[in-house]
């Protein structure tokens, strides 16, 4: 990831924070023919000192045989993202823009044993079912056979992340009242990732006094 101004990258732990929060991503491996992806859900592990990313593919799925321990992948974590109109600042002559929030992890995939693909589905059902107003479902609710055939048509794969990148692009190098004027039109904005970005903007600038966008948002953050 190019980082393109220091005070728009991400520390590592909250970098980490971020991915395991959103909880889907892309990983992306390279063979023979170039580079290959696929969308997946993934739960963050932490083993000793080592940070895990461990996903779940489909057996026919040709990532699942580059995992060999030796080659490296990379996990895409993307965030909320919204456009920025050069008239919506404060002041003259700026560049039109994308603000956005993202993550990568990178490292060594290991191909997972078969025994180890039951704890997996339980892990991964764990965090995403905490996340629903419901009753935790889980995969002793299943019929066993055919849990025990789903479980054997997927392949788990442990990526040792030993690079962690993270990037918050959201103006911080422009003054106060270009970070308001923005900020208040991504809060009328209709699409729901905009006005997130736009409460994120007025996080990190609480003090400053911001219009009530349409949805509610507060005209001061904090």
């Amino acid at each position: 990831m190019h980082i393109l101004r220091p005070q728009f990258r991400i520390e590592q732990e909250r970098a980490l924070a971020f991915a395991a929060e959103r909880g889907f991503g892309v990983i992306v491996a390279a063979d023979e023919r170039g580079p290959r992806g696929s969308h997946v859900p993934f739960v963050i592990l932490r083993r000793d000192d080592r940070v895990i990313v461990q996903i779940h593919l489909t057996a026919k799925n040709p990532l699942a045989a580059l995992a060999d321990g030796n080659r490296r992948f990379l996990l895409i974590v993307s965030g909320d993202d919204a456009y920025v109109s050069n008239d919506w600042y404060a002041s003259r002559d700026n560049v039109s823009t994308w603000l956005y929030e993202a993550v990568h992890l990178s490292g060594i995939a290991h191909l997972g044993a078969l025994d180890e693909n039951r704890g997996h589905g339980d892990a991964l059902l764990a965090v995403a079912e905490a996340r629903l107003p419901k009753q935790p479902w889980d995969l002793a609710g299943m019929e066993p056979a055919k849990r025990e055939s789903m479980l054997a048509s997927i392949r788990v794969i442990d990526l040792v992340v030993d690079q962690i990148e993270g990037q918050s692009k959201l103006n911080q190098h422009k003054s106060d009242a270009d970070h308001v004027a923005v900020s208040n039109q991504l809060a009328r904005a209709e699409e729901t990732g905009s006005r997130r970005l736009a409460g994120r903007m007025r996080a990190l600038r609480p003090e400053l006094a911001y219009e009530c966008g349409k949805h509610g948002l507060e005209t001061a953050a904090g």
